[in-house]
């Protein structure tokens, strides 16, 4: 069913097509109306989205009735959140590759405060590899990104082993039968394999350590066959640089064969912390990575290709590239990238890519600004869900509107 279209300004006959493709996936005509307007109060310029905000401004004479809409659109409605979040990235994802090209896939802990114990997920947990923990709800986002745009494209509540063995806990959130305990790396690989099957355009996936640390995590990558250039831990173990692989040596009868590759006559892997004293002047660079409003900001990076420490799998020898940032204010370099992109990457490739989180991060506090991200005060799991869906698709409206003006302005000057 679509909305009358006549006699609007072109801004909002553009949110009245936007809106009939996202509605068109909810599934039920019942539920397009209050789709509609919970995606117009998210885009309301009030200061907290909540449903209470947004019902009194949609209809400041019939708050109740609003109120009711609104709460069972977001917290009963069964309608599917990946169909919405596919007809949003349909729309939007062309406008920001019309001028810029998709640079990466990028995942990152998405950070929900929280008091009290009752709403679904929340838990004394990190989120991000750096943060301590607090009272939370963490979910794992996906976004694509040019180098100017990011677009949310999924989102999953991490469900920690306390919730998830509780069932007092999950009978009272809603959290479906089907829902077991993942790691954060486990439902970013989910995500991206339903990018993968809907055919989304490929680009490298970038992550910081909470996920580039994991081995499993980088080997299901490369057996998805996506590059990737992940951040690690100081503590990350790998062989020294420049010195030949060798079989390892043949036992006798007795005891099990050996399978762990040696160098260079040191059966023991290195911290890549360690790895500076292999550096000499001619290998720092200093690359300029972020545009800002002073000017570029630049950093001195080194590269180095490196074997990953293998256990028991003589096969996963082949080498990466570490890329390494050494701040002028710093003693020893304080951030490390993995990555499996070709041999042929250049510097200034490896830098861009690694600093792509900072796209996403961007456009992640515009969703909590502009959109109202943080404000839903529901606990259950359904009504999370459908409220960071809701917030994805009202941030893509605005993305895109962004887009067409960018696309109208070269045409004026052209």
């Amino acid at each position: 069913m679509k909305t009358q279209r006549t006699k609007l300004p072109p801004r909002q006959k553009r949110l009245v097509a936007f809106l009939d493709s996202l509605t068109h996936a909810a599934g039920h005509a019942d539920r397009v109306a209050p789709m509609s307007n919970y995606i117009k109060g998210l885009l309301l310029p009030i200061k907290r989205k909540s449903i209470e905000s947004m019902a009194s401004y949609l209809a400041p004479d019939h708050v109740g009735r609003m109120h009711q809409s609104l709460h069972h659109i977001v917290a009963e409605a069964p309608w599917n959140d990946d169909a919405v979040l596919a007809a949003a990235r349909g729309k939007t994802l062309p406008a920001i590759t019309r001028w810029h090209r998709l640079a990466a896939w990028i995942i990152k802990d998405l950070d929900f405060p929280k008091k009290g114990e009752h709403s679904v997920g929340v838990a004394r947990q990190r989120c991000g590899s750096v943060d301590k923990p607090k009272n939370r709800r963490v979910a794992v986002g996906v976004s694509v990104a040019t180098s100017v745009t990011s677009l949310p494209v999924a989102c999953r509540l991490y469900l920690p082993e306390i919730w998830v063995d509780d069932p007092v806990h999950r009978q009272t959130a809603g959290v479906p039968e089907k829902i077991v305990f993942q790691t954060k790396s486990e439902i970013a690989i989910e995500q991206l394999q339903l990018m993968i099957e809907a055919d989304v355009q490929r680009a490298p996936v970038v992550a910081d350590a909470t996920y580039g640390n994991d081995k499993r995590f980088r080997e299901k990558l490369e057996a998805m066959g996506l590059d990737y250039c992940v951040g690690i831990q100081p503590s990350t173990l790998v062989w020294l640089p420049g010195s030949a692989l060798t079989s390892p040596k043949v036992r006798g009868r007795a005891g099990r064969p050996l399978k762990q590759l040696q160098q260079g006559g040191w059966r023991s892997p290195f911290p890549v912390k360690e790895l500076v004293s292999c550096l000499v002047g001619a290998d720092l660079h200093r690359v300029g990575w972020r545009e800002g409003i002073n000017g570029m900001t630049y950093s001195r990076f080194a590269r180095l290709h490196v074997r990953v420490a293998p256990h028991w799998d003589c096969k996963r020898s082949r080498p990466y590239w570490l890329l390494m940032e050494w701040l002028t204010a710093e003693k020893e370099p304080t951030n490390f990238w993995l990555s499996n992109l070709p041999e042929s990457t250049n510097l200034q490739q490896l830098v861009t890519a690694a600093k792509m989180c900072r796209v996403a991060e961007r456009g992640y506090e515009e969703l909590k600004k502009e959109v109202g991200l943080n404000d839903y005060e529901g606990r259950n799991w359904r009504g999370f869900h459908h409220h960071v869906t809701l917030c994805i698709a009202a941030y893509d409206f605005l993305v895109l509107m962004r887009n067409l003006s960018l696309s109208y302005m070269e045409k004026v000057t052209v």
